[in-house]
């Protein structure tokens, strides 16, 4: 398997060129639907085969659920946010860095899942709530110096969940754990 195709095995994010309410409403589900998938490919796994990277130089499986506890806690805030405060300006972090951090390294794997579990759950009660307008309102990030819509962060986070999920499931694949 390719280096590409370990980084990336649903391939890199595109961004659609028109997001319709069937793939909204795809995308919201990917996001709900996201903290049982994961906790299905992880539960069962000993602490060597979550402290397994899912790629050469590539985060462990343990540190790849706590990212996206982390990832996804960032987003739901950067959705409150947006839909507060007029094109407020986000905070970016540094996600390798916290992939480091003793908490995402070093812990059982279920602080993070329930973690997931109720951020999700908040998330999707707010996603399904959004209205047209509140879609259209945007946030800016000064890493990549743009605006994002609520509608196309959705998207983005639908492809994370989705981006994740494959990492495991490849890894599980090629170690022949399932």
């Amino acid at each position: 398997m390719t280096l590409e195709k370990l980084k990336y095995p649903i391939g890199r994010y595109q961004k659609p060129t028109e997001i319709t309410s069937d793939i909204l409403k795809k995308n919201i589900q990917d996001i709900e639907d996201f903290p049982r998938k994961i906790r299905k490919e992880v539960e069962e796994l000993s602490d060597d085969q979550l402290d397994t990277p899912y790629r050469s130089g590539g985060w462990t499986i343990r540190q790849l659920v706590n990212h996206c506890a982390d990832s996804h806690m960032n987003s739901l805030i950067r959705f409150k946010l947006a839909l507060t405060e007029n094109k407020p300006i986000i905070k970016p972090y540094f996600e390798d860095r916290w992939a480091e951090l003793p908490d995402s390294k070093n812990i059982l794997i279920e602080p993070a899942l329930k973690l997931i579990e109720g951020l999700h759950g908040r998330w999707v009660v707010l996603l399904k709530s959004l209205t047209n307008k509140q879609l259209a309102t945007t946030f800016i990030h000064p890493e990549h110096n743009k605006e994002f819509s609520l509608e196309e962060t959705i998207a983005i986070y639908a492809w994370h969940c989705n981006h994740h999920l494959a990492h495991i499931k490849e890894l599980k694949k090629i170690k022949n754990w399932e």
